[in-house]
């Protein structure tokens, strides 16, 4: 198609770039905040690619961008961000608009990584809650009709992490927004994770201190996991199909008399249990499931510093207190937390009935190797919405799905089959059976719900090696266990059961 005029007048809206990008272009970012990850991409397809800056509050703004692909499919798609990021997700607005996609992402509400610009601004924790997605969506179809000449023909969302979560936001709050939601690794239950997350430097302390483990030791933890939990599926071969079976047992390494290296101490071992433990409130009621086994938690949480994030939430939303210690983090801390529900940040509520009504479907994943977010909260979130509205698990697939991914970390990477097409890290193919995007399209559009996602495992981890890998990633409550026939690699030597 032709370059189209696109001048367009949105109320608190200033569009302040339009621009013809072709393919193979090496789009970089400068304007971005340096702690934003994404400099450059490799841009797919041709795009109209559209900048704008919309006015939300006295103090509080959002910046978005729309990828709009010359070789459109009709379809609309918005993306999501990441932990508390005001980065926009250009991989995710290449990866859509590549599929032919009208492809709309944000900052949400702010810019770089850091929480510090939520510090006394309600405006801005207001556009992280749920008011840039929001927006993203009514002023992206605005423009995509603009452009186009006439309106999309369905409307997707797709993101990971605090993009789930996103998701989530809007099939509770905005389910018209979208007929189709991808959804992966939500941060929902916002403010139980970032206590959760909180825990692990108490559990841990300093580099140094006698209950903290070297990266060396938390790779024997790991390995010692795989020991004892591998086999649980019915195949040995470094991926737990079902983390829900293992109950590892860390005082199995503690060293005996003769041992010097490869073993953990007493007090070693119980900061081992302590992360691969639920988190309970002074109350004795949980706050947050266990880190699951299988996740190699050695690069994330585990490192002698605590985490940004929940020092961040804390510091500038819970305690405005910049000065905030994460080592005087308590109970007393939770009890005040669990109070607060920043213009519904929880994100939890468990009647998605105008979901069914509505006629959304929600295509829900979680990686069991998340060294970030534990794979337990969905399955718990997803058994809160089975409770609350009072469905079994078939009644539930009408309209909304689980997907437990072996091998997957958190949003990518992992040991397993984990390329699913959740983003452009993780894109194999794109086909229904093996992309939750292309799943999510086949359901809403021909009404054929996914029953399984393939993923696929490629031996340099990229896709463009070859194939060492497939497994059918099973519908939960189902889990996958080796049938003992065929090759252990191949998809069809494993059934959900």
């Amino acid at each position: 198609m032709e370059p189209r005029d696109i001048r367009l007048k949105l109320a608190n809206a200033t569009i302040y770039d339009t621009a013809f990008v072709a393919a193979g272009t090496n789009l970089t970012f400068p304007d971005d905040h340096s702690t934003c990850t994404t400099k450059y991409q490799v841009v797919r397809t041709d795009i109209c690619r559209v900048s704008l800056l919309v006015i939300t509050g006295s103090a509080s703004n959002v910046t978005l961008e729309a990828w709009l692909p010359f070789d459109w499919s009709g379809r609309f798609l918005t993306v999501g961000n990441g932990g508390l990021s005001g980065c926009i997700k250009h991989e995710d607005l290449n990866y859509g608009s590549s599929q032919g996609f009208a492809t709309i992402g944000s900052n949400n509400g702010h810019n770089g990584t850091s929480g510090s610009p939520f510090y006394k601004n309600q405006g801005v924790l207001e556009d992280y809650a749920y008011r840039s997605v929001h927006l993203a969506a009514v002023l992206g179809k605005k423009i995509s009709q603009k452009f186009y000449g006439e309106e999309h023909t369905k409307s997707y969302y797709l993101g990971c992490s605090t993009g789930g979560r996103q998701g989530f936001k809007e099939a509770q709050d905005f389910p018209a927004d979208f007929d189709g939601i991808v959804a992966g690794a939500p941060a929902f239950d916002f403010n139980a994770l970032m206590y959760w997350t909180g825990q692990f430097y108490l559990s841990t302390g300093d580099a140094g201190s006698a209950t903290f483990l070297s990266a060396t030791e938390w790779d024997l933890v790991y390995e010692d996991i795989l020991r004892q939990c591998d086999d649980l599926d019915g195949l040995v071969d470094g991926i737990i199909e079902d983390p829900d079976l293992c109950q590892y047992r860390p005082e199995a390494l503690i060293c005996n008399a003769t041992q010097t290296d490869s073993c953990l101490t007493g007090k070693q071992a119980a900061t081992v249990r302590a992360v691969f433990s639920p988190t309970y409130g002074p109350d004795g009621t949980l706050v947050f499931p266990r880190l699951q086994p299988g996740a190699n938690s050695t690069e994330r949480f585990l490192s002698g510093e605590p985490q940004a994030y929940p020092v961040d939430w804390f510091r500038y939303v819970i305690n405005e207190d910049p000065k905030w210690d994460p080592a005087t983090l308590s109970p007393d801390d939770w009890t005040t937390v669990s109070e607060v529900n920043t213009f519904g940040m929880e994100t939890w509520k468990g009647d998605l009935s105008e979901v069914k009504k509505q006629g959304t479907k929600i295509l829900h994943y979680h990686g069991l190797q998340d060294n970030a977010i534990t794979s337990e909260n969905s399955a718990r979130y997803y058994n809160h919405v089975s409770r609350t509205m009072g469905l079994r698990s078939d009644e539930l697939d009408e309209f909304y799905r689980y997907f437990r991914i072996s091998g997957l970390a958190h949003c990518s990477g992992g040991s397993g089959a984990n390329f699913i097409g959740g983003n452009l890290a993780t894109l194999a193919k794109y086909d229904p059976d093996e992309n939750v995007l292309a799943a999510i399209v086949r359901w809403v559009e021909r009404d054929v719900a996914p029953d399984f996602i393939m993923g696929t495992k490629f031996d340099d981890g990229t896709n463009s090696g070859e194939v060492v890998l497939q497994r059918k990633h099973c519908k939960y409550p189902s889990r996958n266990v080796y049938i003992g026939e065929g090759y252990y690699n191949s998809a069809d030597s494993w059934d959900c059961v």
